[in-house]
């Protein structure tokens, strides 16, 4: 199923993918689990799957707090990375989210815009379908994905970031219903050049989709506090499903 075409089989298994975005806020990451697992009430028993969980950051923080959780990624480096983490209740495995999954679990989460990455919406569909028939009987999924209105409204067309030496390019444009940023930068005695597309799934979009593999929403909230989503304001998409 991993196509190398793909572009963020070459991208998230690169060093430089880890120290661009490596100033990720983990204290906003860590308050929207506090806030989640509370508004789920999910008790210690509960099996959780994060998947899309790059180098595991949420996957950590939710063992943390007493969960037994499951990390899953396409990218083989950030899985070796977080590997070092395990324990009797965390594991982390490489998993293309298309293809189902072995085992089944009390909730799902996919975070931080892990979702929408492929061209056509009958993959998109696929993937829910593999996170509803992941779940348990009364199993909860939560997708968390951007505030495609927003971004399109504020989309900054052009930055730079120097980190750690290294000055990043970056090119925001949408296009053919995909925010796409290009990213360009001189490392390692030569220049590269990476893609990520996101496809542009507003609210009427992402209910479409809900179902079509029969998934009702919940909830839906517009920001890590878990406050209402706004269309026209609010940073995030986030569905509770069952």
């Amino acid at each position: 199923m991993k196509n190398t075409k793909d572009w963020f089989v070459s991208w998230f298994n690169t060093k430089y993918y880890h120290i661009l975005y490596k100033n990720r806020d983990d204290k906003e990451a860590q308050l929207f689990m506090q806030n989640l697992v509370s508004f789920l009430n999910l008790n210690k028993k509960t099996k959780l799957l994060d998947l899309g969980c790059g180098k595991g950051r949420h996957a950590i923080y939710l063992n943390k707090l007493g969960f037994n959780v499951a990390g899953a990624d396409l990218s083989s480096n950030s899985i070796n990375y977080a590997k070092q983490f395990e324990n009797e209740a965390l594991h982390f495995y490489e998993h293309d989210m298309r293809v189902p999954f072995k085992n089944k679990y009390d909730a799902i989460l996919n975070l931080f815009t892990s979702f929408g990455f492929f061209e056509e919406d009958a993959e998109d569909i696929l993937i829910l379908k593999n996170i509803k028939n992941g779940l348990k009987e009364n199993g909860i999924a939560v997708i968390d994905f951007m505030n495609t209105k927003k971004v399109n409204d504020n989309l900054v067309p052009f930055e730079e970031k120097t980190i750690d030496g290294i000055t990043f390019k970056i090119h925001r444009f949408i296009e053919n219903g995909f925010v796409h940023k290009e990213i360009n930068f001189f490392a390692d005695g030569k220049q590269h050049q990476y893609t990520e597309k996101v496809k542009c799934i507003d609210f009427k979009k992402a209910k479409s989709y809900m179902q079509a593999v029969g998934f009702t929403i919940k909830n839906k909230f517009g920001n890590y506090q878990l406050e209402e989503f706004n269309e026209q304001y609010s940073d995030r998409l986030i569905l509770v499903l069952e």
